[in-house]
């Protein structure tokens, strides 16, 4: 019977739950995650559909990304205390969540999810993890790759836990010397990961490299492109948009706009420029439908993605239609 409640993982409760001895297990509206999950199992309490209430994309966004972003900061307090990495607590509390979401195509409503509240540290690892999981799907990787990519993206920072708070939240531009502690995290992150079972090699390698890039001017090493896994790779694109995406203490979310035509920009030198294409087109293409805000205060809609330029797309106006390319 434990499958048939796995798969309300994700949706809201309608109700309260009792035992049959009356006692008071689950309070309603809860968001179902797995460990939820194995209290019903474990109370022989077996759901069905009348239990559940469906919300729409944009709640179940803001639900599963809130209760992640506290599970991830949990697993941050459970690490900096035993300095090992609580991998079942990351399997069961955050990535079916991480799976749930990147499974629904709503860009839009996803991303106002991820942007961060005074969490960023906690969010920002959530957000990497949704994104790499979509443009894995994107690149087509198989099933297994996807769930070692998920899990690589979903601690690419935990070496921050490292790091000082009043290096991490510091309010404006870090020192060289900062910088230069600032940039242990990838090491730190790898060796955490490194020594904890139930870990892979490759899974480790993306946080030692997801601030590597591709002419070499990355770090901790400097290493070039040849030389960086396609992980580390993925993991780089989606870390660098969700962090132009985000405000910061000490700088403001960039537009969506500048933040795409920067990172196309960057793609020849800093990024992949495969993946970097992909996720670009992809993401684009997600936003077909949605209203947008042209630079002269007219809003319309984004009716066609062209191949050639997709950040410039067709948008139609009343009776215009206006090609931006």
């Amino acid at each position: 019977m434990e499958n048939s409640n796995r798969t309300y993982i994700g949706k809201q409760l309608g109700l309260d739950l009792f035992n049959d001895k009356g006692v008071f297990v689950l309070p309603a509206m809860t968001l179902l995650n797995a460990e939820h999950i194995r209290l019903l199992d474990q109370h022989r309490i077996f759901l069905d559909p009348h239990d559940v209430i469906e919300i729409d994309s944009v709640a179940f966004f803001h639900i599963a990304v809130d209760d992640c972003t506290t599970a991830m900061e949990m697993i941050f307090d459970q690490i900096r205390f035993s300095k090992k990495v609580p991998i079942n607590e990351l399997r069961s509390e955050v990535i079916p969540f991480i799976n749930k979401v990147s499974e629904k195509n709503d860009f839009y409503g996803m991303l106002s999810a991820l942007q961060s509240k005074d969490d960023y540290t906690y969010r920002h690892n959530i957000a990497v993890g949704i994104l790499s999981t979509l443009l894995g799907k994107w690149l087509k990787l198989d099933p297994e790759e996807l769930g070692m990519l998920t899990i690589a993206a979903t601690l690419h920072d935990i070496g921050k836990i490292m790091i000082p708070a009043d290096i991490l939240t510091k309010p404006g531009p870090l020192s060289a010397e900062e910088f230069e502690y600032m940039k242990k995290h990838t090491t730190i992150g790898y060796e955490l990961i490194r020594d904890t079972v139930g870990t892979d090699h490759m899974q480790a390698l993306v946080a030692l490299q997801h601030h590597e890039r591709m002419d070499g001017s990355g770090y901790p090493f400097g290493v070039q492109g040849h030389r960086i896994t396609d992980y580390s790779k993925i993991v780089a694109v989606a870390d660098v948009f969700h962090a132009m995406t985000s405000d910061r203490l000490y700088r403001k979310a960039s537009p969506l706009y500048e933040v795409l035509k920067q990172m196309a920009e960057s793609a020849f030198g800093k990024l992949d420029p495969y993946i970097c294409r992909v996720f670009i087109d992809k993401l684009m293409q997600s936003m077909i439908g949605n209203e947008v805000e042209l630079t002269d205060g007219r809003v319309g809609k984004i009716i066609m993605i062209l191949a050639h330029d997709p950040i410039r797309p067709l948008v139609n106006i009343g009776e215009d239609f206006i090609d931006l390319s």
